[in-house]
């Protein structure tokens, strides 16, 4: 682990970060030291404590935002996947299908029959 020194909002920090992610952790600090630094431009809020909790509310957004618009293109892409699975169904499996609904249509047919000749039977009993 290694520390470097940062600056957000003028104030100094000591943070800690794993070998080798530095300049990852310098571009954090650059995102929460810009969120910070608007929100406290903006004339509105003056409280370092209130501008962190506002920029990590904004920032905590964005990223639900950014997972939801990813997530919904999971989904369109697995849409468009089946779809593009059911257009290129090979003529042989739609054979396969028709020759399988069309037995079964034969065997419902062949239980109605027995029915109505088990029904016939019983109604002469009467």
């Amino acid at each position: 682990m290694k520390q470097i020194d940062v600056q957000i909002m003028q104030q100094s920090y000591v943070l800690t970060c794993p070998d080798g992610q530095e300049e990852r952790v310098q571009e954090a600090v650059r995102r929460v030291d810009d969120a910070m630094t608007r929100i406290r431009d903006s004339g509105k809020v003056r409280s370092r404590e209130r501008v962190a909790v506002l920029a990590a509310l904004n920032m905590a957004f964005d990223v639900l935002d950014r997972d939801a618009q990813q997530a919904l293109m999971a989904n369109a892409q697995a849409e468009m996947q089946a779809l593009a699975q059911e257009q290129f169904t090979p003529p042989e499996a739609n054979e396969a299908a028709q020759a399988e609904l069309q037995r079964q249509q034969e065997l419902a047919e062949q239980l109605v029959l027995k029915l109505d000749q088990a029904l016939d039977a019983d109604a002469r009993l009467l």
